[in-house]
């Protein structure tokens, strides 16, 4: 029997005989001590070096240096490993007997390459390899991502940090860390925090085989996005994940996108630039650049709405905002996720221009294209120019309606805002005396059923104004607590929905009334307006002027309460049918020209303007801020009104009112 095979079977012995504390480690060290006499006085020879002659004394547990160094290796997982048939001096090529010298050269990649030199010689051209010979003591090698040489195991073993299932833990050791990114100028700070929330590693988590760090940056050859060779530079980037994606990347080639990266055009976008680089999230999440809210700003914006790639490349860069500004565009931005997007017409990785008769928006194909989403209506309208060309009749008609409103709430809001601050400062310099708040003996100006439609409105009007501005302009501060509530569901659809059923429901409780009731009949009919009403205008600016020395008489309704509830009763009508063809968008669609869901978009978001301002300029002004009824008029509560608004109506020489009908 030879020495180091008599040394094994002292080993196994020692195994089998485990004492407890103090003794066994007292019989470690004296075996320990036996064994290196016993080489020492018959040293093993070059001839006779295998694995067990190593594990001999290595594979003592707790056999250490005189340091402390912990020099055990455990020989069961040696022999598992994908090194376990190899001779130690396969690695450490400067032991040439037993014992060896106490201190051996570290085994260097050049060491690895008498077995991978293919690998080794990637290795010295890769970011990692170039920065380790630059004196980067933290750039990694074989062992770092491999592991311990002694317990290495093959990439297909579930247990090898570089399995699939490990890579990106394997990774993270170094790239996880901030401070490593910004000692060495890495640009992506955290990337392994970014890929662990993406659509990749949570199929991985789930026992998928999906992309890791390796299969997009590689694994031995890893080079930096700037270098043409590297996997991820630009130009690579669709056939790097068309290794995956052959299918969509054959869409992609055939593309505008494509075809413009394959003729030289750097600007052309490539996947990362759609779904991003390590955080790739699927369609279904808000988070992502490709859920259908996001698509026209963060993903197809980035360009299409950039002035200098519009002008370098000759593109219509007033798309994206004719866009954001369409049926379509606000009710995305409102919330509505189901609504089309750009990729909805344009394709997702077959976007073809339109003069492609292959192009989901060339005029062949438009019908087929809008009935994904609006079935049937694509037979009954055509499109006409995309995305409200200047000619185009929804383009002329909205650019109408926008200019009309636009003059009518400056000189209307103009004129409101003039007419209170003469009242204002006319009952400034003249008040009137201070009135009693009621008087019991006059008759109800508001009867109780119209006092509850009335407060119906008062309930609904101020959510309408919220929950459709919110709508309108999602990314403001004050649309946030409506936002946080969400939780998917459009809570502000609904909202505005439910207010304005309720606001319907009491304009037609209403009608019916006027219908039903004699007295509310008679109020209506002196509603109308009449001459008695612009004599009445003219006397009051000469009031107002210093030409009167009082106002005059109104008779039951002044011109301004006159003006004020057809104003209103108009514009809730108008507010009711475009409201409700942009909520029944399908069958606006399919029995009206298409140029009406456009017009009724511009025309509710302008009424409603010219109504919230005017129920705060005028209204606020006449039931609150008024001087003669501070702090509130309170007709709306008791019926009756306040003693100035009686006298306002009862003139000191009597002038015949406007006679209804018998």
């Amino acid at each position: 029997m030879n020495v180091h095979s008599s040394i094994s079977t002292a080993n196994e012995q020692i195994r089998q005989w485990r004492p407890a504390g103090v003794a066994r480690l007292i019989y470690q060290l004296g075996a320990v001590l036996v064994a290196g006499l016993t080489m020492a006085a018959a040293p093993i020879a070059a001839d006779e070096l295998d694995a067990d002659a190593c594990l001999a004394c290595h594979g003592m547990e707790g056999f250490a240096a005189p340091s402390g160094r912990v020099l055990y290796n455990n020989p069961e997982t040696y022999r598992a490993s994908t090194h376990g048939s190899l001779p130690c001096t396969a690695c450490h090529t400067d032991i040439t007997e037993i014992p060896h010298a106490e201190k051996l050269r570290p085994v260097s990649p050049q060491v690895c390459a008498t077995c991978h030199e293919d690998a080794v010689n990637a290795y010295r051209n890769t970011v990692h390899g170039r920065g380790r010979e630059s004196g980067a003591p933290e750039a990694a090698t074989c062992t770092d991502c491999h592991g311990n040489v002694h317990e290495a195991r093959p990439r297909t073993d579930p247990l090898s940090p570089v399995h699939w299932s490990k890579m990106a833990g394997t990774c993270a050791k170094c790239h996880a860390s901030v401070e490593f990114a910004q000692r060495y100028n890495i640009p992506v700070i955290r990337p392994v925090e970014a890929y662990l929330a993406s659509a990749h590693a949570r199929a991985i988590a789930g026992g998928k085989h999906a992309a890791t760090c390796s299969d997009c940056h590689g694994t031995h050859d890893i080079q930096p996005s700037n270098d043409p060779e590297s996997s991820i530079a630009r130009l690579k980037i669709p056939n790097t994940c068309g290794k995956c994606h052959a299918g969509i990347l054959k869409q992609y080639d055939d593309s505008v996108h494509g075809e413009a990266l394959l003729a030289g055009h750097r600007d052309a976008p490539v996947c990362t630039d759609c779904h991003g680089e390590h955080r790739i999230l699927g369609t279904g999440e808000p988070t992502s650049p490709i859920f259908a809210a996001n698509v026209p700003g963060e993903t197809c914006g980035r360009c299409h709405a950039d002035t200098r790639l519009s002008e370098k490349y000759g593109l219509a860069g007033r798309n994206f905002q004719a866009f954001e500004d369409s049926f379509h565009g606000l009710a995305l931005r409102a919330g509505q996720g189901k609504v089309a997007n750009c990729a909805s017409c344009h394709g997702v990785h077959d976007i073809r221009p339109s003069s492609d008769p292959r192009s989901h928006v060339n005029p062949a194909n438009l019908d087929e294209t809008c009935g994904k989403c609006h079935p049937g209506a694509g037979k009954t309208f055509k499109l006409g120019p995309v995305h409200g060309d200047a000619n185009s009749i929804n383009a002329v008609i909205v650019g109408w309606v926008r200019f009309t409103y636009l003059w009518l709430i400056g000189l209307t809001i103009g004129g409101m805002v003039a007419h209170n601050l003469l009242d204002w400062l006319r009952k400034a310099r003249q008040p009137s005396p201070m009135p009693v708040l009621l008087l019991r003996d006059e008759p109800e100006r508001m009867p109780r059923a119209v006092r509850w439609q009335h407060g119906l409105v008062m309930l609904t009007f101020p959510i309408l104004v919220y929950s459709g501005f919110a709508l309108k302009y999602p990314e403001s501060w004050w649309a946030i607590p409506l936002l946080h509530f969400e939780n998917g569901a459009n809570l502000r659809r609904l909202i505005h929905r439910a207010a304005a059923l309720v606001m319907v429901a009491a304009l037609v409780w209403h009608m019916v009334h006027l219908v039903v009731s004699p007295t509310l009949r008679a109020c209506l009919w002196k509603l109308l307006p009449a001459m008695r009403d612009a004599r009445v205008f003219f006397g009051t600016l000469a009031y107002y002027f210093g030409r009167r020395t009082h106002p005059p008489h109104s008779g039951t309704f002044n011109y301004a309460e006159k003006a004020e509830y057809w104003a209103f009763m108009w514009g809730s009508g108008v507010m009711a049918v475009t409201g409700f063809a942009l909520w029944f968008a399908n069958a606006t669609l399919r029995y009206l020209p298409a140029w009406v869901p456009d017009a009724a978009t511009a025309v509710h978001f302008y009424e409603a303007i010219l109504a919230t301002l005017a129920i705060i300029v005028w209204h606020f002004y006449w039931v609150v801020f008024d001087p003669d009824v501070y702090p509130m008029d309170w007709t709306w509560w008791t019926g009756r009104p306040p003693a100035t608004r009686v006298a306002e109506r009862r003139p000191l020489e009597e002038e015949p009112e406007d006679a209804g009908p018998e």
